[in-house]
């Protein structure tokens, strides 16, 4: 997790001047974009054309190869016809700038990419018609297949093996487990981690390995009206938590944050699911351990998210947005069951998959 004072907090003068001096760019409007622990603005200049520039926390700033590879990988899946974001070289030709500048706790370094820019809006704003919910399982299923694809020297650098956010590392989260003290909530959250222990961990080696995005989340996914009055995907971004992990991993993040998001979210797993079947079927052990891998990311959104609040108190509110609903959802997929949750999901998940 990024430690307390390692989020940015660049002005918009500092912006315009980065612009200027690196990408020989004259800002017309500068806008600033919610962010977890990093800084976004989204920048028109006068010489046309629309940008994002990405400020990274400065404990990412430490790791450039991470933050190189993040890059590679952006491009990487634009080539091949996904739409992810590229980065835009600097006048030296640079794709990433370190800047050394006093955000208020002494002299940091943070590097700063900047991002061509995608049209749309958040899948968060539009209605999850099941055809939508589809097209999200399909492309996250194509986006790590195309993934696996890919080479780079510096390859290694994606096994984050204590990363806080990997499926993998669900008993991470034990520690962080008193911050539900006296919340029944709490009860819940203890039971989830020791299922995952005994039921999902024994089962890993059966999983499919593959390279995570590992946040497709509901902020992360753009979209553009269709010519069926419905939305198409426009736009994946924010490869900050991509690590090397399992199939069976993406798949159950995106089940878990575009239920955050739906007025049923028990109706999100079968369309997610028949999109990501279309291109991935899932083998039997990655199907039965679907349902705790859900619930594991409910249980990694909340706790987390309840750590950084006390770090970043000013940033409440984007951090809670998750939460808010997660808490009543964990809640009720728990008490409904795994027999009857995965009934629910696989049996839609074969209709829709029978009428494609």
């Amino acid at each position: 997790m990024a430690a307390k004072h390692s989020k940015p907090n660049f002005s918009q003068s500092q912006v315009t001047e980065i612009l200027k001096r690196c990408f020989n760019l004259t800002a017309l409007e500068i806008r600033s974009l919610p962010s977890y622990d990093d800084q976004n603005f989204y920048v028109a200049p006068v010489e046309g054309s629309e940008y994002i520039l990405k400020i990274l926390n400065s404990e990412d700033s430490k790791i450039p190869d991470l933050i190189e590879v993040q890059t590679f990988v952006m491009s990487f899946l634009h080539q091949k016809g996904l739409p992810a974001q590229t980065a835009l070289p600097s006048t030296s030709g640079q794709l990433m700038i370190l800047e050394e500048i006093d955000c208020g706790y002494g002299l940091q370094k943070y590097l700063v990419r900047l991002l061509t820019y995608l049209p749309g809006t958040t899948i968060s704003k539009v209605p999850l018609t099941p055809q939508l919910l589809y097209e999200t399982g399909k492309m996250a299923a194509s986006l790590d297949k195309v993934l696996q694809e890919m080479r780079h020297p510096k390859m290694g650098i994606l096994e984050r093996e204590k990363f806080i956010w990997s499926l993998t590392n669900v008993p991470l989260l034990e520690p962080y487990l008193h911050l539900l003290d006296g919340d029944p909530l709490q009860e819940v959250v203890k039971s989830i981690v020791h299922q995952f222990k005994t039921s999902v961990d024994p089962q890993r080696s059966n999983f499919r390995k593959c390279i995570n995005h590992g946040d497709i989340n509901d902020l992360n996914v753009l979209v553009q009206p269709d010519d069926n009055d419905g939305h198409r995907i426009s736009g994946i971004i924010d490869f900050g938590d991509m690590h090397a992990g399992y199939y069976i991993h993406e798949l159950a993040i995106t089940v878990m944050y575009m239920m955050t998001e739906h007025p049923n979210p028990i109706e999100v797993g079968g369309p997610v699911l028949a999109g990501w079947e279309s291109v991935l079927p899932l083998n039997e052990a990655e199907k039965d351990c679907l349902y705790m891998l859900v619930l594991s990311r409910f249980c990694q959104s909340l706790l987390i998210a309840r750590h950084s609040v006390l770090l970043h108190p000013e940033n409440k509110e984007y951090l809670m947005i998750s939460s808010k609903r997660g808490v009543s959802i964990v809640t009720q997929l728990w008490k409904l069951g795994k027999e009857h949750v995965e009934k629910v999901w696989f049996e839609r998940a074969a209709q829709l998959s029978q009428q494609k």
